[in-house]
C-alpha cells in the first residue's frame, strides 16, 4: 500500500519563532485576496489593493486602523471577512488551530506546542492543552456575553430591528475583546457617547481582553487567593487596574473644560468618557469622542498609555504592562544599589531583565524611526504622526484622523509597523537569529564609564 505524501516544511521554515510571523503573512495575504472580491466591497465602492491590504493587515494584527470607511466601503459579506480575521488574529492563528484540534480530538505534537508556546508565551510545554481549553471558553464567554448587554441595549434605543441590533452588538463584542479599533459607525462610538450601558461593557470587554490569556487562566483557578498569583499575573492585574485608574484621572483632569470633549457635558457623561479614555488608548481603539480635538498632553498621555499597552500574550500591543514595570523594578533596584531585581520575595533573573530592556529598546526605535520616516513623507505635524506610528506599533487603532490621508508609502510604513507590534519586536528579531549559542568561555570584563 503507497505512503501518502505528505508535505515537508524546511527545518530553517518550520522553527517555532519564524513559523509564527509566516502565518501572520500568510492570513493577511488571504484576507487581501478575499476583500479583493467584488462582494467583499459596497457597489459604489471601487477596487483598490492598498485598501484591501491595509485591512487584512489591521484586522489580522487586531489593530483597527482604516483607511476607509468600514461602514460604507465594506459589504456586509466584506465586514465578515474582517470579523473572521480579527477573530482569528486575536486568539492568534496556531493557538485557533489548537484549540480546535482539542475540540474534535486531535493530538497536539511537539512542533505544534512549541510553536503554541512561542506564540502564547507559556513557560511549561505541559501547561499548552489546558490553557489553550480555558482560552477558548473564556473567550466565547466574555464575548457572548458583551454581545447579548449591546444587542439589548442596541434594540431598545437605536435600532428598529433585532437582526441589526444583533449584528452590531455580535461586532462591537468581538472588536472590544480583541482590542480591535473598527466599527460599523463611520464615527466609531460617537452616536454613543456618555450611554454608560454601551460605553462601559465595551470598555471592560477591552480590558479583559488586554489582561492576557495566561493571567485569565490562573485567575479561572485561583482568582480567590491573590496571595497565590504568580509574579506575572500580580504585575498584570495590579498594573492594568493602576493604568485605568491614573489614565482616567489624567484624562478627566486635562478633558474635563474642553469644549471639544467633555466641556458641556454633565457628570455622568465624563465619568464614562473618562473611563473609557483610561482604558481605550491601552489597546482598543474604539473611541466616542474625536482625538484629534483632545489638547496636548492628553494626546501625550494616550502615546504613553498605548507604547505600555496591556497584558502579554493578550491581544493587546505595545511593549507589555509586565515589561514596563519590571524596567521600573530595575531601575528602583539600581537606585537602591542592590545586587539583584527583586520582587516581593522572589528575584528576577538577568536575561529577562535583558529581554526586557530589549523590548523597550526595540520599540524605542522602531516608533522614532517610522515616526521620521512618516514625516518625510507628508506634511502633518510631529505629534500627529507619533501618535499615529504609536498607535500602530502597538495595535491600538485610535487615530487623530490622518490615517485616509497618508500616502500609499506611508501606509505601507503603518502595514508594516502593525505587523511587527502584533508578532513582538523579540518574535521578529528571533525569527531571523534561531539559534542561542551558549558561550564556552568568558572574556575578561571591564567596566566603561556609564553616565
Amino acid at each position: 500500500m503507497p505512503r501518502p505524501l505528505r508535505l515537508r516544511i524546511p527545518a530553517s521554515i518550520a522553527h517555532p519563532v519564524r513559523l509564527l510571523p509566516l502565518t501572520f503573512l500568510a492570513l493577511i495575504l488571504v484576507g487581501t485576496l478575499l476583500l479583493l472580491l467584488p462582494f467583499a466591497r459596497s457597489g459604489e465602492s471601487s477596487p483598490g489593493f492598498m485598501p484591501a491590504l491595509f485591512t487584512s493587515t489591521s484586522a489580522v494584527t487586531v489593530t483597527g486602523l482604516a483607511t476607509v470607511d468600514t461602514s460604507t466601503y465594506w459589504s456586509p459579506a466584506g465586514q465578515g471577512i474582517m470579523l473572521v480575521l480579527v477573530e482569528i488574529g486575536g486568539l492568534g492563528i496556531v493557538a485557533l488551530a489548537t484549540v480546535l484540534g482539542l475540540f474534535i480530538g486531535g493530538r497536539l505534537g511537539l512542533r505544534t506546542r512549541l510553536v503554541a508556546q512561542a506564540d502564547m508565551h507559556v513557560v511549561n510545554i505541559g501547561e499548552v492543552r489546558p490553557l489553550f481549553r480555558r482560552v477558548a471558553i473564556t473567550m466565547l464567554f466574555f464575548q457572548s456575553v458583551t454581545a447579548l448587554v449591546l444587542t439589548i441595549r442596541y434594540r431598545s434605543a437605536y435600532f428598529d430591528d433585532l437582526p441589526t441590533a444583533l449584528w452590531h452588538g455580535v461586532f462591537d463584542a468581538v472588536m472590544a475583546f480583541n482590542n480591535a479599533g473598527f466599527s460599523l459607525n463611520s464615527d466609531s462610538l460617537v452616536g454613543y457617547a456618555g450611554d454608560g450601558l454601551i460605553i462601559i461593557p465595551i470598555a471592560l470587554a477591552v480590558f479583559v481582553g488586554a489582561i492576557g490569556f495566561p493571567v485569565l487562566a490562573e485567575l479561572f483557578s485561583g482568582w480567590r487567593t491573590p496571595a497565590r498569583w504568580t509574579i506575572h499575573t500580580r504585575l498584570t492585574v495590579w498594573g492594568s487596574i493602576g493604568l485605568l485608574i491614573v489614565g482616567a484621572a489624567a484624562f478627566l483632569l486635562l478633558e474635563w473644560n474642553n469644549p471639544s470633549t467633555l466641556g458641556g457635558n454633565g457628570f455622568w457623561h465624563k465619568v464614562v468618557t473618562g473611563i473609557e479614555g483610561g482604558i481605550m488608548p491601552r489597546s482598543g481603539g474604539l473611541n466616542s469622542f474625536d482625538w484629534g480635538q483632545v489638547r496636548p498632553e492628553t494626546l501625550n498621555v494616550g502615546i504613553i498609555l498605548m507604547f505600555i499597552g496591556g497584558g502579554s500574550a493578550s491581544t493587546a500591543g505595545g511593549i507589555k504592562i509586565t515589561t514596563f514595570l519590571l524596567l521600573a523594578y530595575v531601575i528602583w533596584a539600581e537606585l537602591r544599589g542592590d545586587p539583584d531585581v527583586t520582587i516581593g520575595t522572589r528575584s528576577i533573573g538577568p536575561r529577562v531583565v535583558r529581554t526586557a530592556i530589549t523590548i523597550a529598546l526595540l520599540a524605542v526605535m522602531l516608533v522614532t524611526t517610522t515616526t521620521f520616516i512618516v514625516m518625510l513623507m507628508t506634511d502633518f505635524t510631529f505629534d500627529q504622526v507619533l501618535f499615529e506610528c504609536t498607535s500602530a506599533f502597538a495595535t491600538v487603532g485610535l487615530s487623530t484622523g490622518i490615517t485616509p490621508d497618508l500616502p500609499h508609502d506611508a501606509q505601507g510604513v503603518i502595514i508594516v509597523l502593525m505587523f511587527l507590534g502584533r508578532v513582538g519586536t523579540i518574535a521578529a528579531a528571533g525569527a531571523l537569529v534561531l539559534r542561542r549559542r551558549m558561550p564556552r568561555y568568558h572574556l575578561p570584563e571591564e567596566q566603561p564609564i556609564i553616565g
